[in-house]
């Protein structure tokens, strides 16, 4: 599972086998959240998490909109249509 991008003490991950639509899992030391990219032009949309609070899930969203275009160019390395 590719880390494609790290911040605050969280992992942005996108696996190789995964399907579509384009989306990331954020991984953190308490907490797993996915976000559907909505590739190329966004916003992100929360799918599912556990052990974020509101507030961070919040945060991670905004920081995954400042990466939205290295998010979707990734996702497309491995998989190549959204």
């Amino acid at each position: 599972m590719p880390t494609v991008y790290r911040f605050d003490g969280l992992r942005v991950v996108i696996y190789p086998n995964d399907h579509r639509p384009a989306h990331v899992h954020v991984k953190g030391a308490d907490g797993e959240a996915v976000f559907i990219l909505h590739c190329p032009d966004g916003p992100s949309e929360l799918r599912e998490s556990y052990g974020f609070s509101r507030s961070e899930l919040g945060q991670i969203k905004d920081m995954l909109a400042t990466v939205l275009t290295d998010l979707c160019e990734e996702w497309r390395h491995y998989h190549g249509r959204y």
